[in-house]
C-alpha cells in the first residue's frame, strides 16, 4: 500500500510524482499503462525519423514553469522558435492568425470580413455557444471564411452545441485597425497569440523533456500497469495484468470518462451515467518521411475547407533538424472524428495522405516511410452538459479522496505548461494541509493568468 497512488506518468502525473518527491514525501506509488512514461508526449523512431504522437510544442510563459525546465531540462537542450505557421484557403498562403493577416485573400473575401466585422452586433447572452461568440467578436465573414469550418472539422461536432468557455488565450482577438493594417500588407513581422514563441528540444522528439522529468525522480515509475477496477470503498486498485494496491489518496490523469467506467462506486457516488455524457473526438495523425530536404519552411499550416480531410499539417524538420536524416524532411498531419466506423477512417486517412502529398507536392516515390498513429482522446468537447455537470463530478470524486486532474482528467483543453502546474497544484493542496482538513473547490484553470498568481 502506498498513501498516494499516481495513475498516468505523462507530463501531470511526473510533475505530480516530482514535487512529492520535492517535499520529501516517498510514500507513493506511480502507474502508467503503457511501456514507456510519457502519456501524449511520446516519440516514436522508425527509418532514421523521429514521429511525435502529433505536434507537441512547449509553451512558456509562466515563471515556475520556466525555472522548472531549467532546472530539469535545462534551456541549452532546447530550440527557441519564433512561429512560422500559415492558413490555406483560396488557394493561398495567408498567415496565422487569420484575425489580423488578410492580405493576399480574394478581394471578396477581404471585403466579408471586414464588413462582418465592422457590422457585427452583440448578445446579452451569458452561456454563448462558440457559434455566436465567433459571431459577437469576429462577425460572419470571418467565421463563414475559417472560424466555422475550421473548428468543425478539429471538433467534428456541432459548433451551436459547444460553449465559447475553452476560447480564452487560444483564439487571439483582433481589432478593426489590425485587420485593415493586416488586409492592405503582410505582417511578417507581427506576433500574436500564446504561440508566437515556443521551444522543442533538440533531439529525441518531444519525449525528450519528459524523460528528463522521469530521470529525475528516485522512485520507480511501474510501467505497462493498466486500470481494470477501482474500488472506491476499500480504496484498492486492480491492474489488468492481476496486481492490486491500495491507497490513501488517488491521483489520477486518466481520462475522466475512463476513470468513472473503472470505478466501483459507494452508494452516494451515482457518476456511471456522466461517463457517456463526456464528449471528446479522437485523431489520426498521420506522419511521412521525405527523402529530400525543401518539403517546406513552415512550422504548421491549417486547412479550413472542406476539401482536405485533414485540418492542419506540420513539419517536424523545422522544429529540429536531429528528426530526420540528413538530407531528408518529415511532416505530421491531423484529421478528427467523432462517431466514424473504423473502415470510413481508414479510407479517410488515405485520402489525407493522397491530399497533403497534392497540396505540398510530394511525390510518392518521394515517400521514405510513413507511421500512422491513432489519438483516442484528443480535443475536449465544451458542450453546455460538461459546462453544467463537470464541477460536481469532480467535488464527487473528490469527497471520495480521488484527485482527477491534468488534460483528461480535468476534462479540459490545456498545455504542456498547465500539465506540469496541474501536477504541482494537486501536490500543494495535499501536503500543505492535512488530507483530512482539505477544503476542495473545482478550479478550470482555463487560463494561464490563474497560474501566474501563485
Amino acid at each position: 500500500m502506498a498513501k498516494i497512488v499516481i495513475i498516468g506518468a505523462g507530463p501531470t502525473g511526473l510533475s505530480a510524482a516530482y514535487h512529492l518527491e520535492k517535499k520529501g514525501f516517498f510514500d507513493y506509488k506511480i502507474f502508467e499503462k503503457e511501456r514507456m512514461p510519457g502519456g501524449l508526449c511520446r516519440s516514436i523512431q522508425q527509418d532514421g525519423f523521429t514521429f511525435d504522437f502529433t505536434g507537441h510544442l512547449l509553451h512558456v510563459n509562466n515563471p515556475y514553469f520556466s525555472s522548472f525546465l531549467e532546472k530539469l531540462v535545462g534551456f541549452h537542450n532546447l530550440n527557441s522558435i519564433t512561429r512560422r505557421s500559415f492558413i490555406y484557403s483560396h488557394g493561398t498562403y495567408t498567415r496565422y492568425p487569420f484575425q489580423s493577416n488578410l492580405f493576399g485573400l480574394p478581394d471578396e473575401v477581404i471585403v466579408d470580413c471586414i464588413e462582418g466585422y465592422a457590422t457585427r452586433k452583440k448578445k446579452k447572452t451569458q452561456n454563448k455557444s462558440f457559434h455566436e461568440w465567433v459571431l459577437e467578436n469576429f462577425g460572419n465573414g470571418m467565421g463563414k471564411h475559417f472560424f466555422f469550418p475550421y473548428q468543425k472539422k478539429i471538433f467534428s461536432y456541432d459548433l451551436h452545441k459547444i460553449s465559447a468557455a475553452w476560447t480564452g488565450r487560444f483564439v487571439p482577438k483582433t481589432t478593426l485597425r489590425d485587420i485593415i493594417r493586416g488586409s492592405l500588407r503582410d505582417m511578417h513581422a507581427a506576433s500574436v497569440g500564446y504561440n508566437a514563441n515556443f521551444f522543442y528540444p533538440k533531439t529525441e522528439g518531444i519525449s525528450f523533456w519528459v524523460n528528463q522529468i522521469a530521470q529525475q525522480l528516485e522512485s520507480p515509475i511501474y510501467t505497462d500497469f493498466c486500470v481494470e477496477e477501482i474500488d472506491v470503498s476499500q480504496k484498492c486498485i486492480t491492474f489488468t495484468n492481476g496486481h492490486t494496491e491500495h491507497y490513501e489518496h488517488l491521483i489520477t490523469t486518466m481520462p475522466l470518462d475512463r476513470l468513472i467506467h473503472s470505478l466501483k462506486e459507494s452508494s452516494a457516488m451515482h457518476l456511471e451515467p456522466a461517463a457517456n455524457k463526456l464528449l471528446c473526438n479522437k485523431v489520426v495523425n498521420f506522419n511521412l518521411g521525405i527523402a529530400h530536404a525543401d518539403v517546406s519552411s513552415k512550422h504548421w499550416i491549417y486547412y479550413p475547407e472542406q476539401h482536405y480531410p485533414f485540418y492542419r499539417i506540420g513539419f517536424y524538420h523545422n522544429f529540429a533538424e536531429s528528426l530526420v536524416p540528413y538530407g531528408h524532411s518529415s511532416l505530421y498531419g491531423e484529421l478528427a472524428y467523432l462517431n466514424e466506423t473504423p473502415k470510413q477512417i481508414t479510407a479517410k486517412v488515405r485520402r489525407s495522405i493522397k491530399e497533403a502529398k497534392k497540396v505540398l507536392g510530394i511525390n510518392s516515390r518521394d515517400i521514405a516511410t510513413e507511421a500512422i498513429l491513432p489519438i483516442e482522446h484528443a480535443y475536449v468537447i465544451y458542450d453546455f452538459w460538461r459546462e453544467k455537470h463537470l464541477p460536481k463530478i469532480h467535488a464527487t470524486l473528490h469527497d471520495h479522496q480521488i484527485h482527477s486532474i491534468g488534460r483528461y482528467g480535468e476534462w479540459k483543453y490545456a498545455s504542456m505548461q498547465e500539465s506540469v502546474l496541474d501536477g504541482k497544484a494537486v501536490i500543494d493542496r495535499l501536503l500543505i494541509i492535512p488530507a483530512q482538513q482539505v477544503s476542495y473547490t473545482h478550479t478550470m484553470y482555463d487560463t494561464q493568468q490563474e497560474y501566474e498568481v501563485q
